[in-house]
């Protein structure tokens, strides 16, 4: 998986910079790229994982891919501690320096590493939750992401994550724009999603579907 996240690392590196990307004129005509570039398709695609797990007052959460999660979701309002993993220096830096300034009891840091690569001890987290970068891997790479989680969770915690849901109207598009923008998009179907969470002693708890990706709500 090293070339796969050097390749994500760099391209999320650009547009958490805000650095412009040339594309292909046929791919800059399509709607879908004039939302991304307006900012309106992030709004849209966005996991709300607080609907299937919204953490509570003083419950630990690991928030992997978190980008800029703690600056733009209310994890002050929850009160629950935060814990961040990026692969994106550029998130993890900006999140370390300001998540300490909004709130030094609740943000405890970011570390630098992918979803399988989990340091911390065994355990820990109430809740781990995953949005907006599943289908950037292979499943066999999920099926380490789940085996790394598991140990870090409480007997009675959380994993919540999403996969894209190929079958809705904009996932190929989608798809194909990201593939553009340097990051190759893997559709999975869901009956290849449910049988790896078996695979890996898990059970869907919940499940809602949004405009491009599936929540899923598992316990260990």
């Amino acid at each position: 998986m090293g070339a796969t996240s050097r390749r994500d690392r760099l391209r999320f590196n650009r547009e958490y910079r805000k650095e412009s990307f040339e594309l292909p004129s046929e791919i800059e005509a399509m709607p879908i790229f004039q939302e991304w570039l307006s900012g309106a398709l992030t709004s849209r695609i966005a996991s709300p994982f607080w609907d299937l797990a919204k953490p509570k007052k003083q419950q630990k959460c690991l928030d992997l891919g978190c980008g800029f999660s703690f600056l733009i979701y209310p994890w002050r309002d929850w009160e629950a501690q935060f814990y961040g993993q990026e692969i994106s220096t550029v998130a993890r830096d900006v999140l370390n320096a300001r998540g300490s300034q909004l709130n030094s009891k609740l943000f405890k840091g970011v570390q630098l590493g992918g979803a399988h690569e989990l340091t911390y001890e065994r355990n820990l987290f109430d809740w781990v939750i995953a949005t907006g970068f599943s289908c950037y891997y292979p499943l066999s790479y999920w099926g380490d992401v789940l085996t790394a989680v598991k140990r870090v969770l409480k007997p009675e915690g959380f994993f919540v994550f999403d996969a894209i849901a190929p079958d809705t109207e904009m996932a190929e598009n989608w798809a194909i724009l990201e593939t553009y923008l340097g990051a190759e998009v893997f559709l999975e179907s869901p009956s290849d999603w449910q049988k790896l969470i078996k695979a890996a002693g898990a059970q869907i708890v919940r499940q809602q579907t949004g405009e491009l990706f599936q929540l899923y709500k598992v316990k260990f």
